[in-house]
C-alpha cells in the first residue's frame, strides 16, 4: 500500500514538473507580446521586439576590442560549446533577416527576466565581476564583454530588459 502511494506521489510530482518545464518557454513569448499570448501584467514590462532588433541585436555582431563578437561563439559556429541562441548569417550578409531576428528574439528573451536586469543572464554573465557581473553560476568563456555598467552597449541591453520601447526617450 505504501509503495503504491509513493508511486502515485512520484507520478504526480513528475506531471507537475513536466507542466512547469512545458510552460516556462511561454513566459518570454507572453512578455514579448507574441500572438495568442495573454498580455504581460501591468507591473511587468514587456520586451519590445523593435528595440531589440534595432538596438540590441547589432551588439551581438559588434567587434569589441580584446573580445570575440557574441556571434562568433553563440551562433553555433564557435568551438567553445557556448549556447547557440543566435543564428548563422546568410553568406554575404552583415545582419539577420526578419525571420531570423524574430527567432533570435524568442531565444534571447528566455535569457532575461523582464524588468529585472540583475536576474537576467544576458545582462549579468558578460559583465565584469568587479562591475557587478554574475560570475558564480557559469563562467562566460568569451570573457567580460562589458567592463562597466557605464558601457553604452551594456546600458542598451539593460534598457531593453527594463522594457524600454523603440522611439522612447532614453533615461538619463
Amino acid at each position: 500500500m505504501i509503495a503504491k502511494i509513493s508511486l502515485i506521489a512520484i507520478g504526480a510530482s513528475l506531471v507537475v514538473a513536466a507542466g512547469i518545464l512545458y510552460a516556462a518557454p511561454f513566459t518570454a513569448a507572453q512578455s514579448a507580446g507574441a500572438p495568442g499570448a495573454p498580455p504581460a501584467s501591468a507591473s511587468t514590462p514587456s520586451l519590445n521586439y523593435e528595440f531589440f532588433k534595432t538596438r540590441v541585436e547589432p551588439i551581438f555582431l559588434k567587434k569589441r576590442p580584446g573580445h570575440a563578437r557574441c556571434y562568433v561563439c553563440h551562433s553555433g559556429s564557435g568551438d567553445g560549446g557556448a549556447p547557440p541562441y543566435l543564428e548563422k548569417l546568410s553568406p554575404g550578409s552583415t545582419s539577420w533577416d526578419e525571420e531570423q531576428s524574430r527567432r533570435i528574439f524568442r531565444r534571447v528573451s528566455r535569457l532575461v527576466v523582464p524588468g529585472d536586469p540583475s536576474q537576467s543572464r544576458l545582462v549579468m554573465h558578460p559583465l565584469a565581476p568587479e562591475a557587478g557581473g554574475d560570475y558564480s553560476n557559469r563562467v562566460h568563456g568569451g570573457g567580460r564583454q562589458f567592463e562597466s555598467q557605464d558601457d553604452p552597449d551594456w546600458k542598451t541591453i539593460d534598457q531593453w530588459v527594463r522594457g524600454e520601447k523603440e522611439g522612447a526617450p532614453s533615461p538619463q
